[in-house]
C-alpha cells in the first residue's frame, strides 16, 4: 500500500481541498430577484463588492469542507480596471452558446486526499478584454463561432503569465502553498500577486454569533492568526510582502446601492487601494475578515518568480524553510507512485492524459450549501425575498437542505450538482477513491 492509499483510510485528510467554487455570482443560490433572473441580479461586476450568502468563489482556490476559511490567488497586471479575483464569463444573452467562461485555466494534478494539487491559470499582460468579449459575442448569431479569449490576440508572442498554484499538505491541517509566475514574453513585464485569505460571512445572516478574525501576529510582518469559533485557530505564514492588507468581507453598499458604508473597509477595498496606489489606510488596519500580502514583480523575459505561503493549525518557528520545498518533492513523488499503480497504459502521453483527467474530476469537487426554506423565506435581519419566489423556482423543495462536498460536472458552468452526471463521475472516481464515490451515491440515494 503506497502513501496516498494509506491517507485515503483517514477521512480527515479530505478536510481541506479544492472546494471553492469558480463562480458563485450569477447562480440560483445567490438569486433573490423578483423574476428569478440570477444572471441579471448578481453579476460579475457586483461579485467583487457584494457578500455572498451560500458560498464563495476564486481562482485555484481551496477551503475547508464547511467553507469557513477560504484562500485563492488574486492577480493584477497593472492595466486591468479590477483585480483578477475570479473567473469571468458570459450570460445566455451575451453569448451564442449560453453560459460560457472566457478564461484559460487547467487542472494539472491532484490526489484523492488532496495531499498534492497543481493548477495553471493563464493571465494576459495586456488589459483583460471584458467589454470586447461581451460586445462581440452579443452581436454574433448562433451560426457564427464564439469570440474567445484567444481570438483577441492578447496571447500572441507569449505576452502572458503562466501562474502555477501548487498545494502540498504536511498533514491534514497544515498546507504549504507555492505560487510560481512565469513571464512567457520576450520583454520584462509587471505583475502584482495578492494571495488572498478570507472568512466566509456567516455573521450577517445570523448563522454565527461571534465575528471571526484574521489578525497580524508577531513582529516579523509575515504571519497572521485566524480566530474562528467553528474551526479553531489557524496561522497563515508568508514571505515578506510589499504591503500587508486587511479589510472586511462586507458589502460595499455605497457602490452598489448608494447607501453609505459603515466603514471604508469593505469587500472590494483591495481593488480601490491597488488602482489608486493608496495602501496606507489599509496597512494601518491590523485585523479583519479578509487579508492579502501583496507582492509586486517586474519579471524578466522568459523568467519566473515564486511565492511561498503556509496555512496551518500549528504555530511554526520556520514555516518556509528547506523542509517546505522538500515536502513538495515528497508529495509529488507520492502522487507519481499512486498514479503509476492506477494507470494500465504504457504510453507516457496516454498516462498523462488519464492523470490530468483524474485531476479534473478531483478539482471539480465543490462545497455546496443551500437550505431551501431559508432561501425561500429569507434570513432573520435581512430584507425579505419577493413574494413571487414562493411560487417560482424550487418552491416545492421544502425538505431540501444541503451542506456537503459534491462532485460537480464543472465548477464554473455548473455551479450546482446534477445527479445524472454525478452517477457517471463515480465510475472514474471509483478507480482512485472508491470510498468517496460510494459516499456520493449514498448521499443522493439514501433518503
Amino acid at each position: 500500500m503506497n502513501a496516498e492509499q494509506k491517507r485515503l483510510k483517514d477521512s480527515s485528510w479530505r478536510k481541506w481541498g479544492p472546494y471553492l467554487s469558480e463562480r458563485q455570482w450569477g447562480t440560483v443560490r445567490e438569486d433573490y430577484s423578483e423574476h428569478g433572473n440570477a444572471w441579471d441580479y448578481f453579476t460579475h461586476d457586483h461579485a467583487r463588492s457584494r457578500v455572498y450568502r451560500w458560498g464563495e468563489d476564486g481562482i485555484a482556490g481551496i477551503s475547508d469542507d464547511l467553507q469557513r476559511i477560504c484562500f485563492t490567488v488574486t492577480l493584477w497586471n497593472g492595466k486591468d480596471p479590477i483585480l483578477k479575483e475570479r473567473l469571468f464569463g458570459l450570460t445566455g444573452n451575451e453569448g451564442n452558446h449560453g453560459e460560457d467562461v472566457k478564461e484559460l485555466y487547467y487542472y494539472l494534478d491532484n490526489t484523492p486526499s488532496h495531499s498534492y494539487m497543481k493548477h495553471l491559470y493563464k493571465y494576459p499582460q495586456a488589459e483583460f478584454p471584458y467589454s470586447d468579449l461581451v460586445n462581440v459575442n452579443r452581436n454574433r448569431s448562433k451560426f457564427e463561432k464564439e469570440f474567445e479569449l484567444l481570438d483577441t490576440g492578447l496571447f500572441n508572442d507569449g505576452k502572458y503569465f503562466d501562474v502555477f498554484t501548487e498545494y502540498a499538505k504536511n498533514n491534514e491541517e497544515d498546507l504549504c502553498i507555492r505560487i510560481t509566475i512565469h513571464n512567457r514574453g520576450a520583454e520584462a513585464a509587471y505583475v502584482a500577486a495578492l494571495p488572498t485569505l478570507w472568512l466566509r460571512n456567516l455573521w450577517s445572516f445570523g448563522l454565527i454569533d461571534e465575528v471571526p478574525s484574521i489578525k497580524a501576529q508577531g513582529t516579523s510582518g509575515q504571519e497572521v492568526k485566524i480566530t474562528h469559533s467553528h474551526t479553531g485557530d489557524y496561522y497563515f505564514y508568508f514571505e515578506k510582502p510589499a504591503h500587508a492588507l486587511f479589510t472586511e468581507n462586507e458589502t460595499n453598499t455605497e457602490r452598489l446601492y448608494g447607501t453609505p458604508n459603515k466603514s471604508p473597509y469593505v469587500k472590494d477595498a483591495f481593488h480601490t487601494a491597488v488602482q489608486q496606489r493608496s495602501f496606507e489606510w489599509l496597512e494601518e488596519k491590523k485585523e479583519g475578515t479578509k487579508f492579502a500580502p501583496m507582492y509586486e514583480f517586474n519579471i524578466a523575459a522568459h523568467s519566473s518568480v515564486t511565492i511561498k505561503l503556509r496555512l496551518s493549525k500549528e504555530q511554526l518557528l520556520n514555516p518556509l524553510d528547506k523542509n517546505f520545498d522538500e515536502l513538495f518533492a515528497t508529495r509529488i513523488n507520492e502522487a507519481d507512485e499512486f498514479y503509476n499503480d492506477v494507470a494500465k497504459a504504457t504510453d507516457k502521453d496516454l498516462r498523462n492524459i488519464q492523470r490530468q483527467a483524474f485531476a479534473g474530476m478531483l478539482w471539480s469537487k465543490q462545497y455546496f450549501n443551500i437550505d431551501i426554506p431559508k432561501w425561500l423565506n429569507g434570513d432573520k435581519g435581512q430584507i425579505a425575498p419577493p413574494e413571487s419566489r414562493k411560487t417560482g423556482r424550487n418552491h416545492q423543495w421544502h425538505s431540501l437542505n444541503n451542506e456537503d462536498i459534491i462532485s460537480m460536472p464543472d465548477k464554473w458552468e455548473y455551479p450546482w450538482y446534477a445527479a445524472w452526471d454525478l452517477a457517471f463521475h463515480c465510475v472514474p472516481i471509483s478507480m482512485i477513491d472508491p470510498d468517496f464515490a460510494k459516499s456520493q451515491l449514498i448521499l443522493f440515494l439514501r433518503e
